[in-house]
């Protein structure tokens, strides 16, 4: 019997294209903020006339767009807007990579992106809700949403402040290839390398080396999936 594919309505489709385009429309200047980022570890911290905090000189400051903001546009495009981890540890929790950083998959007008996001030094509950922010904030991106304001920061900030997001590639590849080793089938590691590399087409991560790895530990499983615990073994 031939099943019928499903197609999204031209309505449909043409609704979320002026969503997504929507996502990329500039900020107003009441909701662009200061944010100050110290370019000597030896500083000292004192009240900044700029920004109004107290942090560490000298340093410079970028403009940036909060996480309610940033909400608030996600809303008015897409009520359904989502956001999941990319992967749950053993209580059903985000499970971070080993940077302690928190990968999510952001799904807005049904396009789907990743996004990852850092603590910011803040430790407890404040530590994932910081991560949390920075994550949204981080995928939102990947959507247009203040592209502008990022495109400036990446202009701005200094060299040393760029070498962390090379740890941070390369930790996600590490955290990619232990979560495709969890797959038990040579099906199962096809699917997950076709998923993430459709999701991380614009990740500047080691794709070659990511490839391989699951392509060696699928060269390890059996053609098909193991058998359920109550199937019968043959004799």
């Amino acid at each position: 019997m031939n099943q019928e594919l499903s197609v999204i309505p031209a309505e449909q489709s043409a609704e979320n294209k002026r969503g997504l385009t929507a996502l990329r429309a500039d900020f107003p200047a009441t909701q662009i903020s200061k944010l100050p980022k110290p370019t000597s570890r030896d500083g000292t911290k004192k009240h900044c006339d700029e920004c109004g905090g107290y942090h560490s000189f000298p340093a410079i400051h970028l403009d940036y767009v909060g996480h309610a903001a940033v909400t608030h546009r996600l809303l008015d495009t897409d009520i359904e807007w989502n956001w999941e981890p990319l992967a749950f540890d053993a209580n059903g929790l985000p499970l971070l990579d080993a940077e302690k950083l928190l990968w999510i998959k952001l799904t807005v007008c049904g396009v789907t992106r990743i996004g990852v996001g850092d603590a910011q030094g803040k430790v407890g509950g404040d530590a994932m809700k910081e991560r949390i922010g920075d994550a949204l904030r981080n995928a939102s991106m990947r959507f247009g949403v203040a592209l502008g304001l990022w495109s400036k920061a990446d202009l701005d900030q200094s060299e040393q402040d760029k070498k962390p997001a090379t740890s941070s590639a390369s930790s996600m590849v590490d955290f990619l290839i232990a979560q495709a080793k969890k797959t038990k089938s040579h099906e199962d590691a096809r699917k997950f390398w076709a998923n993430t590399n459709k999701l991380l087409v614009d990740f500047p991560l080691d794709h070659k080396r990511l490839k391989q790895e699951i392509l060696d530990h699928r060269a390890t499983l059996p053609e098909e999936g193991p058998a359920p615990e109550h199937a019968q073994v043959p004799a």
